[in-house]
């Protein structure tokens, strides 16, 4: 949110909006906090429910800018025409592009909109500008700690200049913490508003997943009053197969623990995406079973805790992919017995019964 706010005043004043709806405005807590911290009214804030795009685009007055993304969504899919750059951190999905691409594996994106403004217009870097993209990089970056797994070479870097371009800003820890804890925050939540406030989806040509980002432990949002009906609905509404819940808290000494529950009602869907995740590799989220008292909810402890969501979306779309490459091993023919097979040397008539025979033909 303020990698395109910041990005969106630097074009307007070098050169002569965001994604977010404005009903979503209360999930973004932390986002709203920092509005707040340097002084910014909501009210001010141009939202995407609030444009038409497609209007502008068939009048000729649409640009695209895409920031911490590189693709547009597939509902946006026909607006591609009118993109003319991409600043991002994560993996790069754009297949082709003839436009400017920007994508660095950064903490945060909002380094990589620093460093545009640090070069371009530093004179721009007041303490507004320049608190919004200091909090935004220290909240991504986990308060720049790199047990988290998250900070760059390149966001201590842009972070420092920061610090010597705005002699105004406020002091680091104070800072991470108010945000860390504005968005921690889902009191006054109910189940449906926990699911959005953090949400992702990858979808392929026979399976779509959502991913839930939920700022408790995971035993705390499943013990809600019927939360597995509330998942049930909210699935059916997105649309999603299944539903991945990535949990995240912090013990006393400020410890992330993650926990991930994979819910459908469809139990070989369930089953299929579980055991996906616990033996991928790249990266190894040490998945360890834990008891759920929902049925249709397979729950684990995640070892590696600085395997985000960002670390987990590339996964799921390998999955996703292997879907889409599995081939039907054709039948074997009638007349043909492979050697070794349990069949090969006969089988007793007595034993056979259609679930024996059903087990030994498989076999």
């Amino acid at each position: 949110m303020v990698c395109a706010l910041v990005y969106a005043y630097f074009l307007h004043k070098v050169w002569e909006i965001n994604h977010t709806q404005r009903y979503e405005l209360v999930l973004r807590s932390d986002s709203v906090a920092l509005l707040s911290k340097t002084g910014l009214s909501p009210d001010l804030l141009l939202f995407r429910d609030q444009l038409d795009l497609r209007d502008l685009q068939r009048r000729g007055g649409l640009r695209l800018t895409l920031v911490d993304h590189n693709v547009l969504p597939d509902s946006d899919s026909d607006l591609e025409g009118a993109v003319v750059e991409v600043i991002d951190h994560h993996k790069l999905e754009r297949v082709t592009s003839c436009c400017p691409v920007a994508v660095e594996p950064v903490g945060s994106c909002a380094t990589l909109v620093a460093e545009r403004v640090l070069q371009g217009a530093p004179q721009l870097l007041d303490s507004v500008v320049g608190t919004l993209l200091y909090g935004t990089v220290l909240v991504d970056c986990v308060d720049m700690s790199p047990d988290a797994g998250k900070v760059t070479p390149k966001d201590s870097e842009v972070l420092l200049k920061l610090e010597a371009s705005v002699q105004t800003l406020p002091q680091r820890s104070e800072l991470f913490k108010e945000l860390q804890l504005a968005k921690f925050d889902v009191s006054g939540l109910d189940s449906e508003q926990m699911l959005m406030k953090d949400l992702k989806s990858v979808s392929g040509p026979d399976m779509s997943l959502g991913i839930s980002v939920l700022y408790l432990p995971l035993q705390d949002f499943l013990v809600r009053p019927g939360v597995e009906a509330e998942l049930s609905a909210f699935s059916q509404t997105m649309g999603y197969d299944s539903l991945l819940l990535m949990s995240i808290s912090f013990t006393e000494s400020q410890q992330p623990i993650r926990e991930l529950g994979v819910f459908s009602l469809r139990q070989p869907i369930r089953e299929q995406v579980s055991l996906y995740l616990e033996h991928a590799h790249n990266p190894n989220l040490e998945l360890r079973p834990i008891s759920c008292s929902h049925p249709h909810v397979s729950a684990f402890h995640q070892g590696n805790t600085a395997a985000s969501r960002k670390k987990l979306l590339p996964l799921l779309k390998d999955f996703l992919l292997t879907l889409e490459q599995d081939v039907a091993v054709p039948p074997t023919p009638v007349n043909s017995l492979i050697e070794g097979c349990p069949l090969d040397q006969g089988l007793d008539l007595q034993d056979i019964n259609p679930e024996v025979l059903y087990i030994q033909v498989c076999a």
